[in-house]
């Protein structure tokens, strides 16, 4: 029997997954950038509890028992500021990030007028996913290490729920 992925809000007891999970997944991206202290790679438990404590929305995709995907949303005025989506490698490339997406946009339906993320550049896979699902790179600035950043957004039509893709060049 093929297990189901579920996604759901994340609990703090979740903290020490959501951690491991977000490691392996970033570790493909320091490679890429030649860089270990992305800040994915450098967040303690402490600072994902606290994360998992507060008002940030933050849903764990688990296949059966396992965690194998989270992200987090923090709501800022008109706009959901999503990130740390993670998937454990083994598991990237099976429609587990998009479903996180897909489940942290319907979390902040109705609040939003705007999603806003980021990530690395040169990270093709990532840039396709977000390209996919709507988003628009809107603007490149560099992270606290010097990595080039595609800053992306998605705004939400009149709606709640309805989202058309970003305007380009904004």
């Amino acid at each position: 029997m093929t297990e189901q992925l579920t996604v759901a809000p994340a609990g703090v007891a979740d903290a020490g997954e959501i951690l491991t999970v977000q490691r392996a997944a970033y570790l493909v991206e320091a490679q890429r950038y030649r860089d270990v202290f992305l800040p994915p790679l450098t967040e303690t438990l402490d600072e994902v509890r606290a994360a998992l404590a507060g008002p940030t929305v933050v849903l764990a995709a688990r296949l059966g028992p396992r965690l194998v995907g989270s992200v987090r949303a923090r709501v800022d005025g008109d706009t959901a500021h999503v990130g740390r989506l993670a998937v454990a490698p083994d598991q990237q490339g099976r429609g587990v990030g998009g479903r996180l997406l897909t489940a942290v946009e319907g979390a902040c339906a109705g609040r939003v007028a705007r999603f806003a993320l980021f990530t690395g550049a040169e990270s093709a896979e990532n840039l396709g996913l977000y390209a996919r699902r709507g988003y628009r790179v809107v603007a490149h600035r560099p992270d606290e290490n010097g990595n080039r950043l595609a800053v992306l957004e998605k705004v939400v039509a009149g709606e709640p729920g309805a989202v058309r893709p970003a305007r380009s060049g904004a």
